[in-house]
């Protein structure tokens, strides 16, 4: 019963929200602890698919988790309960502003919740149709939340996200029906036909030449959305004109969900024609995005930018590790995980960042360690573990990718790519350097920062960022290698 109490909790958080006519204050407080619940739930589900292996519910499985399942359920309701916990404060100061109205609060927690409801259903669902449904719907909560503040530049933004995330969307729906399609052909006619768990069981009987095909159409437009390159001219853009915390759940979590309904179809196309072309496609696509990133990362006037240029290099990252066999496999999880928890942190931190210096051109901010000490010691905390660097864990599953590289046969792939991520480590690090350090403006305006408070739930992205790193606990260990026994059988 996890599973549809785990859906519920949003929902109803959602119905809530859009009931609701009075002061933002108690919805703000409801959120959080509904998405605080729904971690708790993912914990235990997490336990029962450690002992059970799998878990379903509803007629044919219409909700069903595995491993890889219960870690994107994880990164998901972590990330969401983080963001809503510590963006409360800046968008209630906002209001106190008179940035925000009542209306566009209670919008924007009707939006997250709906929001959260999406993405769990996406790596809950069974049928791949229902998977594509759920991923659209977060293409339309997530649209209306970067439009929130109705400024210019946060309107084209989100109209660009629309238009770019439709056409990946739809992309990935002509993938779906080509696979679909099929397996009529070939199997025939049964009930469930599009549960996945269905699909992979006969993948041996489908056309190959057909999956192949379907799989470039699904890496493409799924891929839209998890910010590959070329696709990902979106990103930048959403994540510069998104209020923080939704930047942070993007980020940190939604990028990762469109990854997964890749990975979900990789097994698929694997069972046919094995793991060769599937990996070589990853491999490609997933170095071209860390290139990409290495590129547009040697000039950035904003800070926002560079964090969402920071996330196309991780994805990439993620696909080249699912692209190098088992071990890069169980160590692009572990990347998952630290992305999610090392950029949701620097999002919440950058929205703070804007609120203290009126601009998130890299230029207006300097001495942010002296200015706002405790948000410049977490966003130094932050960069050194995006950027890679023990103790923390990105450091960890980085040298578990390069080394399944190797491994794996790869060596200029590896080599490459260990250049590229240097360069970015170089770029990346003189920008913050120049945020950290220096005389802060004398106009800083005097405006009252974030309470320590309000900063306490990062402690818990740092938590995740050194347990990882250091000696990886063997629960979540035990739970990645489950994820990965299902991407890599």
């Amino acid at each position: 019963m996890i599973l549809p109490i785990l859906l519920m909790l949003p929902l109803l958080s959602a119905a809530a929200c859009g009931a609701w006519r009075g002061d933002p204050r108690p919805l703000a407080r409801g959120s959080a602890a509904a998405a605080g619940t729904g971690f708790v739930l993912a914990l235990m589900l997490s336990g029962q698919i450690l002992k059970e292996r799998v878990v379903g519910f509803g007629r044919g499985d219409f909700l069903r988790a595995d491993g890889l399942s219960a870690v994107l359920v994880l990164v998901v309701t972590l990330v969401g309960w983080i963001s809503l916990w510590s963006g409360e404060g800046a968008l209630r100061r906002a209001r106190d502003r008179q940035e925000l109205a009542d209306a566009h609060l209670r919008r924007y927690y009707l939006l997250t919740n709906l929001f959260l409801f999406t993405m769990l259903l996406s790596v809950t669902a069974n049928s791949v149709g229902v998977m594509w449904v759920a991923v659209e719907a977060t293409t339309i909560t997530t649209a209306f939340l970067i439009g929130l503040e109705n400024s210019p530049e946060a309107l084209e933004a989100s109209w660009k996200y629309i238009l770019i995330g439709s056409v990946g969307i739809a992309l990935a729906f002509v993938g779906t029906v080509l696979g679909y399609f099929d397996f009529v052909q070939r199997v025939g006619e049964m009930p469930h036909a599009l549960n996945w768990s269905i699909l992979a069981g006969v993948a041996d009987r489908l056309n190959g030449d057909v999956l192949r095909i379907a799989f470039v159409f699904i890496l493409v437009g799924y891929g839209t959305k998890a910010g590959i390159a070329p696709m990902h001219t979106w990103l930048p853009d959403a994540h510069s004109e998104a209020p923080a915390p939704t930047s942070s759940m993007m980020s940190g979590s939604l990028l990762v969900v469109a990854l997964y309904a890749i990975l979900r179809w990789k097994v698929v196309v694997d069972a046919c024609v094995g793991t060769a072309f599937s990996d070589r496609m990853l491999i490609v696509t997933g170095t071209v995005s860390v290139a990409v990133a290495a590129i547009l990362m040697i000039r950035q006037i904003s800070y926002k930018r560079m964090l969402a240029y920071s996330s196309v290099e991780h994805v990439g990252l993620i696909c080249v590790g699912a692209g190098f066999g088992s071990l890069g496999t169980l160590a692009a999880l572990l990347h998952m995980v630290g992305h999610a928890a090392g950029k949701s942190m620097l999002f919440l931190l950058s929205g703070n960042i804007k609120e203290a210096y009126g601009s998130t051109r890299i230029v207006m901010v300097r001495g942010l360690l002296r200015a706002r000490p405790l948000t410049g010691a977490l966003f130094l905390a932050g960069t050194l573990a995006l950027l890679g660097l023990p103790p923390f864990s990105l450091f960890i599953s980085e040298v578990m990718i390069f080394r399944a590289g190797f491994l794996g046969g790869h060596p200029a792939v590896t080599g490459i790519l260990m250049l590229l991520t240097l360069a970015i480590f170089v770029f990346f690090l003189g920008y913050v350097n120049r945020l950290l350090y220096g005389e802060p403006p004398a106009e800083l305006p005097s405006a009252r920062g974030p309470r320590a408070v309000e900063l306490l739930p990062m402690a818990v992205n740092l938590a995740v960022l050194l347990a990882a790193g250091i000696v990886v606990p063997a629960p979540l260990l035990s739970l990645l290698r489950l994820a990965a026994g299902v991407i890599h059988p």
